[in-house]
């Protein structure tokens, strides 16, 4: 298979023609050895083993580990969309910030140890914002990493949100996360109205993609009501990726200020923040940018907005500019750009994280990133349609891939729906064989191979499980003489 052509034709939409021997491992190792696709970075990760997922306790039992048939055998970790796997190079740089914490104290807020992958504690928010420059496709003075998605939600709405009796409404998709929802829903009520009237709802083309033709369409019908557009790179359920540019495109042509939720987007799919003219983005980084459960977020505002100050209504210290910051004078001078929307001294903890996956970050490019995960995802769709084929019963296939076929409308992520009797016996049975991947109810599968550290080997061996767990539970539904539900796929 010419590994190089099927990157161009997944980037142009169009399918690849996988040989007859796609299934086997052995293809999929020789998809892992060639040179014609970007490396895995894997060796920079520590992956769990089958028997640290089934962990109790944090001590290790040297006996039962040495016992166990599965001690060394790594797992399946499909559920970078949910938290990214650890990267080596996180405890190095935690290990940095520990000793010097522990050595020079509060001289590392100014100090640079020449042997430290850490710049001073003053600098090293702005060291993150410009280590993510690339993977956002902004410059470093427009992004800073600070709080968490939520809380940047509200302090970009806070200043990007201006209703006026006539022009109110923000438009959000129709099944936002829970976060964005309720970020959404509170601004609009923080200005004293009613959100069942504020908030523009997209409501998906079919059952779950929401069409580009839509969203314009409904830009055009709502103009002179939208105060905001806040929609997201890729939904979380679907994992469907929205046309970023056109979408903003749209909505400037119409006068309308738009911000986009990057949280599945960021580290997973090429961006373009600056060169798009978006006025605001957000994006957590515990996901594909792997910095670890809960870690500090990033937000992105245009240049365009200039240094803040008349948007910027909630100032804070770290918001001020570093050159007179400590002056204690209280007179607020902001930090041009993005930065100038910090509030508090951030976590320093939560930055040597953040700046420890950055570091493996620089080792490659989004681009390069993009072309294997397009490859990799696409192998998945085709394996899980092998396997819809093989499994057909009464004319109807066993699950349905709710995310778009068009690979330029997908990221790493495809939703597999299954029918709600078997959802929960076909995760369970994932689970007792070492893979994880990332259940939304109802009846989702999310199965998401990072390119960053997910093998095609991975993802031949994902689905043998995933098939011997469908037809172990048709098995068992058929001894109970029950009737199968199935959904038809859309392949």
């Amino acid at each position: 298979m010419d590994a190089t052509a099927a990157i161009k034709q997944l980037r142009q939409g169009q399918k690849p023609e996988w040989p007859a021997n796609a299934s086997s491992l052995d293809f999929a190792q020789i998809l892992d050895d060639s040179n014609e696709i970007s490396k895995t970075f894997r060796p920079d990760f520590i992956v769990p083993t089958k028997a640290q997922l089934k962990r109790k306790t944090l001590k290790d039992d040297a006996r039962t580990a040495a016992a166990a048939s599965d001690a060394n055998e790594e797992g399946i970790y499909f559920c970078g969309n949910s938290l990214g796997l650890q990267p080596k190079a996180v405890g190095e740089h935690l290990n940095a910030y520990l000793k010097t914490w522990g050595s020079i104290a509060v001289g590392g807020h100014f100090t640079h140890l020449e042997d430290s992958p850490l710049t001073p504690y003053q600098d090293i928010a702005a060291e993150c914002a410009k280590k993510m420059s690339d993977i956002v496709g902004a410059s470093p003075s427009e992004i800073v990493a600070m709080n968490s998605l939520t809380i940047n939600l509200h302090l970009m709405m806070a200043a990007f949100y201006k209703p006026t009796e006539k022009k109110h409404k923000i438009m959000c998709e129709w099944r936002p996360f829970p976060s964005d929802w309720y970020a959404i829903e509170s601004q609009i009520e923080w200005h004293g109205l009613d959100p069942k009237k504020s908030m523009l709802l997209v409501e998906p083309d079919d059952e779950y993609v929401m069409t580009t033709e839509h969203i314009i369409r409904l830009i055009d019908e709502n103009a002179d009501e939208l105060a905001l557009i806040l929609l997201p790179g890729i939904q979380y359920y679907s994992g469907q990726l929205l046309d970023i540019p056109t979408i903003t495109a749209h909505a400037h042509k119409r006068g309308i200020t738009i911000g986009w939720d990057l949280a599945h987007a960021a580290g997973n799919v090429e961006l373009k923040l600056h060169e798009w003219d978006v006025d605001f983005a957000c994006w957590c980084t515990y996901k594909y940018m792997n910095a670890g459960a809960g870690a500090v977020a990033g937000a992105f505002v245009h240049s365009k907005h200039g240094n803040n100050e008349h948007y910027t209504g909630l100032k804070g210290w770290y918001g001020h500019d570093k050159s007179s910051r400590f002056l204690m004078d209280n007179k607020f001078v902001p930090t041009p750009g993005a930065q100038g929307f910090q509030c508090s001294n951030p976590s320093i903890v939560d930055l040597t994280c953040l700046l420890g996956t950055l570091s493996v970050f620089e080792k490659t490019s989004m681009e390069a990133l993009r072309s294997r995960s397009l490859l990799l995802t696409a192998y998945a769709e085709h394996l899980l349609t092998q396997i819809a084929s093989r499994n057909i019963k009464d004319g109807k296939f066993p699950f349905q891939i709710i995310t778009p076929s068009d690979p330029r409308f997908r990221g790493a992520q495809l939703s597999v729906l299954l029918p709600e009797e078997i959802f929960e016996e076909a995760s369970a049975a994932l689970e007792a064989n070492g893979v994880v991947c990332d259940k939304r109810k109802p009846g989702i599968i999310r199965v998401a191979p990072v390119p960053m550290y997910n093998t095609f080997g991975d993802v031949c061996r994902f689905m043998q499980i995933f098939e011997d767990a469908l037809q172990s539970q048709k098995e068992g539904q058929g001894q109970m003489g029950q009737e199968e539900q199935v959904v038809e796929a859309r392949l």
